[in-house]
Order: structure tokens, then sequence, then C-alpha cells
């Protein structure tokens, strides 16, 4: 049996340290537990299950990494300086 844990909705700003492209992203984030304790993490985004964007995630211009991790709303404040 899993225990379901309510849902969250988390947002990030991705910043490409190849190219400079910034954006941002809105996850819900399922946390369940197995009948044998095991936490899992699952993420969706608009009811599709993708991988974490904080393990994998690659740029949506180069397709390349790394990716700078920031707390939402930050893509305003970056751009500027990559136009």
């Amino acid at each position: 049996m899993t225990m379901m844990v309510e849902p969250i909705r988390e947002a990030y700003s991705f910043v490409c340290l190849h190219c400079g492209h910034a954006w941002e992203g809105s996850y819900e984030i399922q946390h369940s537990i197995d009948a044998n304790g095991t936490m899992r993490t699952d993420c969706y985004v608009r009811g599709m299950k993708e991988p974490s964007p904080l393990t994998q995630n690659a740029c949506r211009i180069c397709h390349r990494t790394p990716i700078r991790v920031l707390r939402s709303g930050r893509v305003s404040a970056t751009r500027p300086a990559f136009d």
C-alpha cells in the first residue's frame, strides 16, 4: 500500500550557463511513501510526469548544460544581462 501526501506546487527559474537563455517552470510535486517506507517523489507539468528539474535539466534552446537553478521570479532579473 502506498501512502500519498498532498501534492505541492513549486516554481523555479533556470539559466543556461552555456548560451544564457533563461526561463521559468512550475511543477506539481507528488510525494509518496511505499509499504517499505521508501519515499518517492514524482514531478508533473500540466498533468504529465516529467523528470525532476533539479536533477535532469538541459537548455531548451541549445540543449546543453550546465543549468543554474534559482528561486522563481529571477528570470526577469537576469534577462537584461544576456540581451
